[in-house]
């Protein structure tokens, strides 16, 4: 009597051919890309925090505080000088002086600190509002789904 069917060994081989084939595909239908981009926009504002308290610090020790429309250099170290009011740095291209952002992964524009890598930049980016005299600086980050 003849048995039909496969043995355990056939099947393994299909389910680990299988699995090639999904491993394979798998990046090509799931963009994992823009979830990358939201995490880094989430770094990118804390670091743009950090820099910030970094130069108040300095604006605050080396007594150039500024104000609105009369900026003080204050300067960082190491060749870094950043025009401040309030203390803070007074817009988004002095705060990325503070930071030395790399030129490929990061433009600076309109106020703002953009993803280059995005479709879109302008929607993913984390715009910088100066200090007033009522209010510290603020950061206000744009992540518009697809376009991030």
């Amino acid at each position: 009597m003849k048995q039909k069917g496969f043995t355990l060994i056939e099947l393994i081989v299909v389910i680990v051919i299988l699995g090639i084939l999904a491993a394979t595909a798998l990046p090509k239908f799931v963009d994992l890309g823009g979830d990358a981009r939201r995490a880094s926009l989430a770094s990118l504002e804390g670091s743009m925090r950090a820099a910030n308290s970094m130069v108040y610090s300095k604006a605050s020790v080396n007594g150039t505080l500024g104000v609105a429309g009369t900026p003080a250099n204050t300067d960082l170290g190491n060749g870094v000088t950043v025009q401040t009011e309030y203390g803070f740095a007074n817009s988004a291209t002095e705060l990325a002086k503070a930071m030395d952002l790399s030129a490929t992964a990061y433009t600076v524009a309109a106020g703002a600190i953009q993803i280059k890598g995005a479709p879109t930049v302008a929607n993913c980016q984390v715009a910088y509002a100066k200090a007033t005299a009522a209010a510290p600086a603020s950061y206000t980050q744009t992540n518009n789904g697809s376009g991030c």
